[in-house]
């Protein structure tokens, strides 16, 4: 270094001297944000579902089916926030639906169930099945029913135990078409019609809703994938390095999720999930053995693109599809996910990338320390998603 580069790099924070601090500061508190948040849930987005059904316009029958664990923790800190965490992770199913009983009062007091601006006091009973694999999460199912007023013309809802998008299913009649309706966790739901059921949303609408469930699935709840994306964009903060490499795992998630979502392929999640952990630590890990982007990189993050569209397609499937726009929710969620990658990369670039790729630190103080942070965390999945703790 120069005379001239040391004297600027003492120069105090009117200097260049700042920039290697602050860069080592802002990515290693936002990939530890990132982690931290991942080791809860990598993504809640697909946990949660709510079904609505009228009938007759003289009851209602209202069913959630939620991650067991996930809601039993929410209700505890709520119930007592000074009492450490109990562990779920070894709860038999009988076991979680008796901590639901234990705690209905407070489940109550973040749902609420009213016609015409009315709430009324459902009966509620809880069960909880096993998980299916190693890698699903347990599930319960809880059932709210009780009498429709007299007279009443309108219904709506308001579910605040989860963080992320959820789909309200309802019928106002075991016959209908269901008309499905995204909302998000404390989201008070439209009025919804105790006679007819509401009208159609339409191509507009439907394209708006899964674009956003796209970029929401990415942009903040998929954590496993943002970290995948930030990988990919640190080997290299020139825009070939990463346009090589984000049009690979382009091409190849767009075929998975279109191959699985039509039926045509099918892998379990116990094998998907973990091998995308193994993903995201493999290209962590080759941004500290390599400088530079090798052909072998390319065809590697295709492949690792395959598996992550089979994981888009699973969070899709539980999302659900509407019949009449299939293809629209398909092509709009795609494109959304695309969005929630392209914001992630352009919040790097921003963040780093802009003013601190061209140094000659760079490499030493943004992308090893931030790579061993993501390979950490994705080796910790990997190790969860096997089975040793559950997903």
């Amino acid at each position: 270094m120069s005379q001239k580069d040391n004297h600027r790099g003492h120069k105090g924070l009117g200097g260049y001297g700042r920039w290697p601090w602050l860069a080592r500061v802002a990515v290693c508190v936002g990939v530890s944000v990132l982690a931290c948040g991942a080791l809860v849930h990598a993504h809640e987005i697909g946990t949660t579902r709510v079904s609505v059904l009228f009938q007759e316009g003289r009851s209602y029958d209202i069913e959630i089916v939620t991650d067991a664990a996930s809601l039993v923790e929410k209700l505890d800190a709520v119930a007592d926030p000074q009492r450490p965490a109990l562990p779920t992770s070894k709860l038999s199913p009988a076991a979680f639906a008796g901590r639901l009983v234990a705690l209905d009062e407070i489940f109550r007091r973040r749902v609420n169930v009213a016609f015409d601006g009315s709430a009324v006091h459902p009966a509620i009973t809880y069960s909880v099945s096993p998980a299916v694999d190693a890698t699903s999460p347990v599930l319960a199912t809880i059932r709210l029913s009780g009498e429709i007023p007299q007279n009443a013309s309108h219904f709506t809802w308001v579910y605040s135990w989860t963080f992320a998008s959820y789909a309200l299913i309802f019928k106002s009649h075991p016959s209908d078409n269901p008309t499905t309706e995204w909302l998000e966790g404390g989201q008070t739901s439209k009025p919804l019609p105790v006679a007819a059921p509401p009208p159609p949303v339409g191509r507009v609408g439907t394209a708006w809703r899964y674009l956003a469930l796209g970029f929401t699935h990415i942009v903040p709840h998929g954590l496993d994938h943002m970290l995948f994306v930030i990988g990919i964009f640190l080997l290299s903060g020139r825009l070939r390095t990463v346009l090589w490499q984000v049009s690979a795992f382009t091409v190849a998630h767009s075929i998975t999720l279109g191959l699985s979502i039509y039926g045509l392929i099918a892998v379990p999640p116990a094998v998907v999930e973990p091998l995308i952990a193994v993903s995201i630590a493999y290209v962590a890990i080759e941004n500290v053995l390599v400088r530079e982007l090798k052909p072998w990189r390319i065809a590697l993050v295709f492949a690792f693109g395959l598996l992550h569209g089979m994981g888009f397609a699973g969070a899709l499937k539980e999302l659900g599809l509407p019949r009449s726009e299939f293809l629209t929710a398909l092509l709009t969620f795609n494109v959304g996910v695309e969005a929630g990658q392209l914001a992630v990369i352009a919040a790097a670039f921003l963040l780093v990338g802009w003013q601190c790729g061209n140094r000659a630190w760079y490499r030493s103080r943004v992308v090893v320390p931030a790579s061993v942070l993501i390979a950490c965390t994705a080796v910790y999945w990997t190790v969860e998603r096997v089975g040793f703790r559950g997903y």
